[in-house]
């Protein structure tokens, strides 16, 4: 019997390793998944805040009178910064942007003072846009306000239905992970059938075989989330340096939960599947095992 159980154990050793491995390589796809939607959050909302509301001012208005009305701009829920352009400099802006120069047929310069705001992402919606630039019409110095109308529907169409699409594919790809760690556990603990079972025959308690293999299960688990952890962490710095602008999309605090969340299911997934397997081989006959 003693002999038995030692070569029962030295069997489910290596069961550990696949384990962990395999635990290991489900949760990088997990979190490979996860960053790719955090990302595209982030991209989201850097596109919405780069809408800007263009508040054009009278030509009487005098130096007093626009620092009130910035200060009341910048007041209002949905300002997330506010910058005051004169004329000068929105001539700079609009040569910038590749129009050609009107010096050749007037002197004046055309264009009025102006104040751009930047909208907080939760207004930038058509029907938020469109309660802003009735608030800033009723200011008296403001003499037009307008917004890119047609690019707000275009992106806020491509950033739902992109927002979709991943979310659907997030889903699906975790629902098959979560099946995949399932099984490798399984699996794995199929080489420690007879070693439950002995103890079971030997008068162990439920509690006394399954202790053990609870603790491994977690320590197993917690080593897969933190080996995957590292890895997508290293993945993440490799594609930073590839493609440009990426880092600034970074946002440490929900790495930091992405990382986290993985080592919580690789926990948790490897302790059920784990109790599954050790209840199973505990109600099955001798017999059944071969």
């Amino acid at each position: 019997m003693a002999r038995t159980n030692k070569a029962s154990i030295k069997r489910s050793k290596p069961s550990y390793f696949m384990s962990i491995l395999g635990v290991t390589l489900v949760l990088v796809l997990l979190g490979i998944i996860g960053w790719l939607v955090i990302n595209a959050n982030k991209l989201g909302d850097y596109f919405k805040e780069s809408i800007e509301v263009k508040a054009f001012l009278r030509g009487d208005l005098n130096p007093k009178d626009s620092v009130a009305l910035v200060n009341y701009i910048n007041s209002r829920p949905y300002t997330r910064a506010s910058q005051f352009v004169d004329k000068e400099e929105a001539k700079k802006i609009y040569l910038a942007d590749g129009n050609e120069s009107w010096d050749k047929f007037m002197t004046e310069n055309p264009l009025p003072d102006a104040i751009y705001v930047g909208i907080k992402t939760d207004y930038v919606e058509k029907d938020s846009l469109e309660m802003i630039k009735k608030d800033l019409e009723q200011q008296t110095y403001v003499s037009d306000v307008n917004y890119p109308e047609s690019l707000i529907d275009v992106m806020t169409k491509n950033i739902r239905n992109i927002s979709m699409v991943i979310l659907a594919v997030a889903i699906l790809l975790s629902l098959v992970a979560i099946v995949l760690i399932d099984n490798t556990i399984r699996l794995a603990m199929f080489s420690n059938r007879f070693l439950i079972k002995t103890m079971q025959m030997v008068g162990a308690t439920r509690g006394f075989i399954a202790r053990p293999m609870n603790i491994r299960a977690i320590i197993n688990g917690a080593i897969g989330g933190v080996i995957a952890s590292v890895f997508v962490y290293l993945m993440i710095l490799g594609a930073e340096k590839v493609i440009t602008g990426l880092y600034s999309l970074r946002d440490n605090t929900q790495l930091a939960i992405l990382f986290s969340g993985l080592i919580l299911i690789g926990v948790l997934i490897s302790l059920l599947s784990t109790y599954r397997s050790v209840l199973k081989y505990l109600r099955m006959k001798l017999d059944d095992l071969y």
